[in-house]
């Protein structure tokens, strides 16, 4: 059934996420994919796909839903599955089951003779709509006027940004033009370091969370990492701190991660005694400050996969991930912190519905739901994102592609 027919998904963590107005949207449905039952699409998904052969690859984020992620060719975070699009040359279609973002990161990243496709044009990110480009670009204003804009003695900007992987291509292209670096939750350290190493102080947007606790970790003082207000005057701050800062924090977060509190690890830590508790960054810094650890969502997946047999985990994430993982990883116990299911709400408007229509689609010879990033704003935001590439994570493996059979 199409989820317009269901009673939902629950009370959880983002599920009144709101798109704003300069968001995209997805139009009507046609009536036959709403009203068709789940083995009607299966089976159309599935004919389609089979049709379409090696012109198609399909890419299935960590948090999308198993019912989507089934009929993945790759399943990752957002930057690896861009990247996993390249080891198809022979795909004309790539089909990314994620948010816009990583759809139009995909765009950048492919050929031109590659189409991407969204399935639903309404799967956007509440976070990443949290930092506009006026809005970036009024900060970068009120900044210059603070700070100037000649470097110090040792040559460095007076500030550097660095946008997460979690935003616009607009907000890529504007780091690229302005001496910036692009970063995902898996090396915010290494992208941080270059960042201060070039800069007297970053402007890290648009997660806040991440941003401090990456500041933390590498011992930048709290009291130099003010936060960033984009509806006040200097933020919210004055010159002088803004003056004294390190790290200047946009006032973003992920609505799925800032529902994890201190109190929910307690109570893990209560009814088993020997649970280990891993947060994702972008959860508040205390809530990271009392886990076991904290890292991307192959970090977590990683980390459960070396555990011996037996282990407790509680998780801090996405709850598509984490029941993926307790389902693939049946010797441990493996349990999600909030008790109320927390799902990504614009994750999940891509649905099985969807996936069929624009399959079928593209088996007529129509693509649907392209998206196409204008090339005045791909250009800059390679280089951004190619001086991501340069960085390696330090005492880190490699992160790798999974494959659904080994995700599911």
């Amino acid at each position: 059934m199409f989820d317009m027919q269901e009673p939902g998904y629950g009370p959880g963590a983002s599920m009144h996420d709101t798109l704003p107005p300069s968001s995209p949207r997805q139009g009507f449905l046609p009536q036959e994919y709403r009203q068709a039952s789940k083995g009607e699409l299966d089976q159309r998904i599935r004919t389609a796909k089979a049709a379409l052969g090696e012109r198609l690859v399909i890419l299935g984020h960590f948090y999308q839903r198993d019912e989507v992620v089934q009929y993945a060719d790759f399943v990752g975070d957002s930057f690896q599955l861009a990247n996993a699009a390249r080891t198809r040359p022979l795909a004309e279609f790539i089909v990314f089951c994620g948010v816009h973002f990583m759809a139009e990161t995909a765009d950048m990243l492919s050929r031109p003779d590659q189409a991407v496709v969204l399935p639903n044009l309404a799967a956007g990110c509440s976070m990443a709509d949290m930092a506009d480009l006026d809005s970036v670009k009024d900060c970068w204003e009120e900044l210059t006027e603070v700070l100037g804009d000649a470097p110090d003695g040792a040559g460095r900007q007076p500030v550097v940004p660095v946008t997460y992987m979690n935003s616009s291509a607009a907000l890529k292209g504007f780091c690229g033009e302005h001496g910036g670096i692009v970063c995902t939750s898996s090396n915010a350290t290494e992208v941080l370091k270059w960042a201060l190493a070039r800069g007297q102080r970053a402007l890290f947007f648009p997660d806040q969370h991440l941003g401090r606790n990456t500041g933390k970790a590498i011992g930048i003082p709290l009291e130099q990492m003010p936060l960033w207000d984009p509806s006040r005057q200097l933020g919210g701050s004055d010159a002088l701190t803004l003056q004294r800062s390190r790290v200047i924090l946009w006032h973003g977060f992920c609505s799925v991660h800032k529902r994890f509190t201190v109190n929910q690890i307690a109570a893990a830590r209560q009814r088993f005694p020997e649970v280990r508790v891993i947060v994702h960054p972008e959860c508040p810094m205390p809530v990271v400050d009392a886990a076991d650890a904290s890292g991307s969502t192959d970090y977590i997946t990683k980390a459960i996969a070396a555990a011996p047999t037996g282990s407790t985990f509680a998780i801090g994430t996405e709850i598509n991930l984490v029941q993926r993982l307790a389902n693939q990883y049946p010797q441990h116990k493996i349990f999600c912190l909030d008790s109320v299911v927390c799902p990504c709400s614009t994750m999940y408007r891509i649905h099985p519905s969807y996936l069929a229509w624009v399959l079928e689609a593209l088996n007529r010879g129509e693509v649907l739901n392209r998206i196409t990033v204008p090339e005045q704003i791909a250009k800059p935001s390679r280089i951004a994102l190619e001086r991501m590439l340069s960085l390696k994570p330090e005492s880190k493996p490699e992160s790798r592609i999974e494959s659904p059979v080994a995700s599911l």
